[in-house]
């Protein structure tokens, strides 16, 4: 959520031609980030530790695996946000700067958008988020 909000932020900055607060908004999400990922692997050893193991059942495989892709989806954003900083401070021109800044702030919130699903249906809301997305589409 914090990522996504730095971002946004960035981006709205980047419009404004604010390269200080664009810098601040890229490097703040990108830690926030790493923040994240840290505490998955974190989260990821507490579980091991408890037994709950990637191959203890299939309840466990699922989670690992669509969490662990959801990291990866993390660090392939890490990298192109990694770019973009680089952008920022490099003195890359302004109109590419801010769609650089502004197509990052989109990944990440579709990152968001996914992480909050995944959230949802492994808490056991999954009958709430259907509705919740029927009702939207209706």
């Amino acid at each position: 959520v914090l990522s996504s909000i730095a971002l946004q932020c960035a981006s709205v900055a980047a419009r404004r031609g604010q390269i200080d607060t664009v810098r601040l908004g890229l490097v703040t999400a990108g830690l926030t980030a790493l923040a994240f990922l840290v505490g998955q692997l974190v989260a990821w050893r507490e579980l091991t530790a408890d037994g709950y193991l990637l191959t203890a059942n299939p309840a466990n495989s699922f989670f690992y695996l669509i969490t662990g892709m959801h990291g990866l989806h993390i660090l392939g954003g890490l990298v192109a946000l990694s770019r973009t900083i680089a952008g920022a401070w490099n003195g890359t021109r302004p109109e590419r700067l801010r769609l650089s800044v502004e197509l990052c702030a989109m990944y990440w919130h579709f990152l968001l958008f996914v992480w909050l699903a995944i959230f949802a249906l492994l808490a056991g809301w999954a009958a709430t988020f259907i509705e919740i997305c029927r009702q939207l589409l209706i």
